[in-house]
C-alpha cells in the first residue's frame, strides 16, 4: 500500500476499505461471483483493478480468501494456493 500512498495520500486507506467491502459482499453472498477454477471464485474490487480470489467450504460455512490479485499481472499466480 506504500505505492498507493506515495502516488496519492489516503489512497492506500481507500484501497483497504474497498478490500474489506468486497470481503463483506463475499460473506453475504458467496455464490454470487463467477467460478474461475474448480471451487475458486473472484469478486472484483470497486475503483481498483483488483479482485479477491476465494473459495467456500460449504460444510463449515466458511470463506477462505486465497489472494488479493491485481487483474493485469500474472493472472494465474494464485492457483498454487488452492
Amino acid at each position: 500500500m506504500q505505492i498507493l500512498e506515495s502516488s496519492e495520500p489516503g489512497l492506500g486507506y481507500q484501497f483497504a476499505i474497498e478490500i474489506v467491502a468486497a470481503v463483506e459482499r463475499i460473506k453475504a453472498t458467496p455464490g454470487m461471483w463467477p467460478v474461475l477454477d474448480d471451487q475458486v471464485r473472484r469478486c472484483l474490487i470497486h475503483r481498483f483493478p483488483y479482485g479477491v480470489i476465494y473459495s467456500v467450504d460449504e460444510q463449515r460455512s466458511q470463506v477462505l480468501i486465497l489472494a488479493v490479485m491485481h487483474l493485469h499481472q500474472q493472472p494465474d499466480y494464485w492457483s498454487e494456493r488452492t
